[in-house]
């Protein structure tokens, strides 16, 4: 069912992360979730260790904007550039990024893939982080259905957990690319740009026009390998000049899901 593009705004609500800061989320334990993502020893982790002071990221999918809050804590001077579709979830990244962040930052309410545009969005608000332009809601139970039986969950009683997880609201939002972005924003150089957009990864990257990849020094992207998508993607970084590493979680053993780490070769 079609939706406006404010549905599932709700207050936000203020949660405390476990070895981490207070947040402005829409799902205290998503944001705890999605938390245990950013620490050790995970690819946002490594990723957010490597930058320095002065430099920028750019967060595509940047949910709340974890990623961005890690990164400005490690670092007392960075410049973040976060795109988040959702509203509510913007809603809580602006909030996140204005307590967190160094001055400069911004937080374009949009989804980021390879043309510009106007895209249906699925929104999913009790898994607010596995909302997006190609939500599978069948495919979602089961990546979530690994997840907690690999983390020690009965089968049984994560197959209860996942009733419902993924019911979404559909609305439209507008969308640009990587590129669009850096023009709005006079990005001359991008020290990390981190990917997590659900199944729209390889969308993403094709929005990069030539001219600005040689301004991206490293990569940190989630893939969906669906359809050939992680080769693609290994492909496309290779031939612009990464080294490019794949991981995948302990916890999402028996699914498609990795980590792919690029950085540029010099």
């Amino acid at each position: 069912m079609s939706a406006p593009a404010g549905a599932g705004l709700v207050e936000p609500l203020r949660r405390q992360l476990p070895d981490g800061p207070a947040v402005w989320c829409t799902n205290g334990p998503a944001a705890v979730a999605m938390w245990r993502e950013m620490l050790p020893p995970g690819a946002y982790d490594r990723a957010a260790r490597r930058l320095r002071d002065g430099d920028t990221v750019v967060d595509v999918g940047a949910n709340i904007g974890l990623l961005s809050v890690l990164c400005a804590r490690t670092w007392s001077r960075i410049r973040v550039i976060a795109a988040e579709p959702a509203p509510a979830l913007h809603a809580c990244l602006v909030r996140n990024l204005a307590e967190h962040a160094t001055p400069g930052w911004a937080a374009e309410c949009a989804a980021v893939t390879d043309r510009p545009g106007r895209l249906r969005f699925t929104y999913y608000p009790a898994a607010p982080g596995n909302s997006g332009l190609h939500a599978d809601q069948a495919a979602d139970d089961e990546i979530t259905l690994a997840f907690l039986c690999n983390s020690g969950v009965d089968p049984e009683d994560a197959a209860e957990l996942i009733e419902g997880l993924h019911e979404g609201i559909e609305f439209t939002v507008p969308a640009l690319t990587v590129s669009d972005l850096l023009r709005r924003h006079a990005v001359s150089r991008v020290d990390l740009l981190k990917v997590d957009v659900e199944r729209a990864e390889l969308d993403v990257l094709h929005g990069v026009e030539d001219l600005h990849w040689p301004l991206i020094h490293t990569v940190v992207a989630e893939v969906h390998d669906e359809s050939g998508r992680l080769t693609a993607v290994q492909a496309l970084l290779h031939r612009h000049g990464f080294g490019v590493d794949v991981h995948q979680d302990p916890l999402l053993a028996g699914t498609g899901l990795y980590e792919v780490e690029a950085v540029r070769e010099r």
